[in-house]
């Protein structure tokens, strides 16, 4: 085991391990679904939404992130269910986080409002959309933006505690500064934002691409919270999952009344994430972000190849 990693990763990098090492047979179930007992696959949702919900958090990425690429490419459900429950998935995840996050001022609400109202309208759009398309097509560009997902937490150098002189006009007016305790430091920090209309703007985006594929916005969210505005990294994480909230609730909607939300998928997956979001709302303030960061973009590259080769037809 890497020296560099924490006593807590630690216990959290065997159960990793195994989920990877199960989806090629998860994937070869596929064809022999029918011998299984019904609750087989229930159980096997719960289990991997909940190992999911751990790393999602600290991560900042959102549970649907992790959930639609893995679930779309290693599980016997048509991808249209899939994106439904995504949505729920990250609604749930972040849901459960959120009271902790608000209390330990690693989410500031001030911050997530302006920016949550305008992924809300977008995401309604994009699920519009996505619904209208092909399921192979949604999953060749699905496993196309998970990769892109990957090269951008690549390239991407976000700061712990970016320096901001001081704030643009708009987010002074509307009062978007904090305090936070950054366990890992022992110190409370100040913070504030600039960059703001640029950044309501970006979220339009991203509010429509969640929306699209069902994968929440987290990946997108920290990176123009951090690097965009300003905000340090770990008041990113918590605030995005405020906004994930609210714009995958606006999206879940549209799947919902259009029938694309399956109740066999739904449950186990948004039980199994709200247990594991718990857990990953504690780590958050003892885990460095970066340690969790290199687990997920594994993860991400693995399903990403897997739902392009699905969506092909080269990997059934």
């Amino acid at each position: 085991m890497p020296a560099f990693l924490d006593a807590p990763l630690r216990r959290l990098l065997p159960a990793l391990v195994l989920v990877m090492m199960a989806m090629p047979a998860l994937a070869a179930g596929e064809t022999a679904s029918s011998s299984l007992p019904w609750w087989f696959w229930p159980l096997a949702l719960f289990v991997t939404c909940f190992l999911i919900g751990i790393v999602a958090v600290p991560a900042g990425i959102g549970g649907g992130t992790l959930f639609v690429p893995i679930v779309g490419g290693f599980f016997p459900f048509h991808l249209d269910f899939v994106r439904g429950a995504g949505l729920l998935v990250a609604l749930a995840s972040a849901l459960a986080a959120g009271p902790m996050l608000l209390r330990s001022g690693l989410a500031n609400l001030r911050l997530a409002l302006p920016l949550a109202l305008l992924a809300s309208i977008s995401s309604i759009a994009g699920a519009m959309l996505g619904l209208a398309l092909p399921a192979n097509a949604m999953q060749i560009a699905l496993g196309v933006i998970v990769l892109a997902i990957v090269a951008l937490m690549l390239v991407t150098k976000k700061a712990e505690h970016p320096e901001v002189a001081q704030p643009d006009p708009l987010a002074a007016a509307l009062g978007i500064h904090g305090v936070f305790f950054d366990g890992a430091s022992g110190q409370f920090a100040r913070w504030q934002v600039h960059r703001t209309p640029l950044a309501l703007f970006l979220f339009l985006l991203i509010g429509l691409i969640g929306g699209l594929f069902g994968i929440g916005a987290g990946w997108a969210n920290v990176p123009v919270l951090n690097m965009v505005m300003g905000a340090p990294l770990k008041v990113a994480a918590g605030t995005s999952g405020l906004i994930l909230s609210l714009s995958s609730a606006s999206a879940s909607w549209y799947y919902i009344n259009s029938g694309a939300t399956l109740p066999m998928i739904a449950v186990p997956s948004v039980i199994g994430m709200i247990l594991g979001a718990r857990i990953g709302a504690h780590l958050l303030h003892v885990l460095k972000s970066s340690h969790i960061r290199k687990m997920v973009i594994v993860l991400l590259a693995f399903a990403g190849l897997r739902a392009i080769l699905k969506g092909t037809g080269l990997w059934m």
